[in-house]
């Protein structure tokens, strides 16, 4: 990983001036390759800084990485990898502490174990799936319950710092729901990170999908796996909000 703003070896690959930590001595063999270009931002959108990828693999930490930054304490000190290959950019979460995050700019379908992140909550889906039939009771005596429209299939739950849940909100087939700090089915007023109207969980077909509607910070989903990622694509880890500019 070589910051675009400061002099690099041209036959090395390695800085000249402003050096960070080595990335270990995988990266120091791996051969030096023109690659894609990360922009750090601020809370404004503004580029602080760039970086270009010159390596097949580059690690973001608080420490012992490619891309360091040391004053973030949300991040790990192993926390991300990108990985460049056939023109293709993709990263993946090593672990860290406080996952790793990309922004969505559409509706995407959510699958169970997601973890969602609406202003500064998160929010975990979890498939619960259709209920049974009921047995009738013993002296057939029916009973009493909550009226409810359907179904109950999944449910979303917000997540303390220590992963324990805090409220939830149930979810059933043809029922979506507005997420919010002011309107909606499900709000949070002492949230000032969120938007009036932040995000919709869409029921269709039987699934569920999450789209932004025009909030300020936007809707996030942490990293499973391994993600594509393309240019303009924003990721967030720890403080750090990166966007990825050129491939």
């Amino acid at each position: 990983m070589i910051d675009a703003n400061l002099p690099f070896c041209p036959h090395c690959g390695d800085r000249v001036a402003g050096s960070r930590p080595s990335g270990g001595a995988a990266a120091a063999e791996a051969p030096s390759v023109a690659g894609p270009t990360l922009a750090l931002l601020d809370d404004d959108g503004g580029i602080v800084r760039t970086f270009m990828l010159d390596r097949h693999e580059a690690v973001v930490g608080r420490r012992d990485a490619d891309l360091v930054f040391p004053d973030d304490v949300y991040l790990s000190p192993l926390h991300a990898q990108f990985t460049w290959r056939d023109g293709t950019l993709s990263v993946r979460d090593l672990g860290s502490r406080n996952g790793t995050w990309y922004f969505i700019d559409q509706p995407v379908r959510l699958t169970d174990g997601d973890v969602m992140l609406v202003g500064s909550q998160l929010v975990r889906f979890r498939r619960l799936g259709y209920p049974g039939p009921h047995p009738p009771e013993a002296d057939q005596t029916r009973r009493l319950g909550s009226l409810t429209p359907t179904a109950d299939v999944a449910v979303l739950a917000q997540l303390r710092g220590d992963g324990s849940t805090r409220d939830t909100l149930h979810l059933s087939p043809g029922r979506s729901v507005h997420i919010g700090r002011i309107e909606g089915d499900w709000v949070f007023p002492y949230d000032a990170t969120m938007s009036s109207r932040h995000a919709t969980i869409v029921s269709s077909d039987g699934e569920f999908f999450v789209q932004d509607t025009g909030s300020r910070n936007g809707v996030a989903l942490g990293v499973r796996g391994e993600r594509t990622v393309e240019p303009g694509q924003k990721l967030l880890m720890g403080d750090q909000l990166l966007r990825v500019e050129t491939l």
